[in-house]
């Protein structure tokens, strides 16, 4: 196992994070950013190039494949390391997701010797984890995905995604008339949709369907012959289902229009038995912490992982994840220093 981590070594990989954190890289904006972490496995004598889609590869060992992403969501937080009684604390946008996880594989990477991707597009589509699974050809024995879980925590479990727009049309009339026009008909579908899946108040989010609408347009057409309507909405899904069977219940609730699924996530539950879950827990005891096993009610690259890949694998990184996309974004470093340690004792344990 390795020994503590350095005060020098401490300095190095701070040094990588802030520098990291300082280049902006807002979704398709990550080349400047993925240019650093080339540079950062060159002075380490590592194989590394940017790909077609603008992943970082820097392969080597495929016992653990170490994966984060590299861009973030929009947002200026300007870039500032503050001296607080509990440490130095790094402001800025992505220092928590993911530039903290990203930055803290790539350390652990140099260190053992580990395969390294910097992937793209994480916080739009994931295209960058979708080319990956597509070109890499085999898949590594082991994935550790980088997203905030904080030092202590392992996140096993994410929900799938089922995205789609509902299109609808009616005759138009005059407002009077008692049939329903084509907004109508977009409102009562949704509204049946949420009550399919409107739970129990005791079940857990995670293992919820939960709906949301995240755009309506509706009204008279241009030629004023008809009304239209449209609806951008998404569900979250829990690993007892898969998108196909929420896309089954959903479309049975049609009366009028249609829907374009789009977006399609598959959910994913790893079990606390893998080799993968059992060296973290093995790891973070090691440094001093108290593992705990997480589920995240959204979706990340791991989805996509763990549809592609029959291999054991966990999320894992440093930071707060309520502190993802918001305005006071920031990481703390002696966290950070933490889960460098972690991530290098984890992989040491895989390979």
């Amino acid at each position: 196992m390795s020994e503590a981590v350095g005060e020098e070594a401490d300095t190095a990989a701070r040094e990588l994070l802030e520098a990291v954190v300082r280049i902006p890289s807002v979704t398709p904006e990550e080349r400047e950013a993925a240019e650093r972490l080339v540079e950062f496995f060159e002075a380490h004598d590592r194989e590394v190039w940017i790909d077609d889609i603008g992943n970082v590869r820097a392969p080597a060992d495929d016992g653990v494949l170490l994966t984060s992403h590299i861009d973030t969501v929009p947002g200026d937080i300007p870039v500032r390391i503050e001296e607080t009684d509990e440490g130095d604390v790094l402001w800025g946008r992505g220092s928590v997701d993911a530039k903290g996880p990203l930055c803290s594989m790539a350390v652990a990477a140099v260190r053992t010797g580990a395969s390294f991707v910097g992937v793209v597009g994480e916080e739009v589509d994931s295209r960058g984890a979708r080319y990956l699974v597509e070109d890499r050809g085999a898949e590594p024995d082991a994935v550790v995905n980088g997203e905030p879980s904080g030092w202590e925590g392992i996140t096993l479990g994410y929900r799938g995604l089922l995205g789609g727009t509902y299109v609808a049309t009616s005759e138009s009339g005059h407002s009077s008339r008692p049939e329903n026009n084509a907004i109508q008909d977009a409102i009562d579908w949704w509204a049946a949709v949420e009550d399919e899946f409107d739970p129990d108040e005791w079940v857990p989010v995670f293992e919820r369907v939960t709906c949301k609408p995240v755009d309506i347009d509706g009204g008279i057409s241009e030629d004023g012959l008809s009304v239209e309507a449209t609806m951008v909405v998404q569900l979250r899904v829990p690993p007892e289902y898969t998108t196909d069977e929420i896309r089954e219940i959903a479309d049975g609730h049609l009366t009028n229009g249609s829907v374009h699924w789009d977006d399609t996530i598959e959910p994913v539950m790893q079990s606390p038995r893998t080799p993968v879950a059992r060296a973290f827990r093995a790891a973070i005891r090691q440094h001093g912490g108290d593992p705990t096993l997480l589920r995240k009610t959204g979706t990340s690259d791991m989805n996509v992982f763990a549809k592609a890949w029959d291999c054991p694998m966990a999320t894992y990184g440093p930071g707060d994840s309520d502190l993802d996309h918001a305005p006071n974004e920031h990481i703390h470093l002696a966290e950070y220093d933490r889960a460098v340690g972690v991530l290098t004792d984890v992989t040491e344990r895989l390979l």
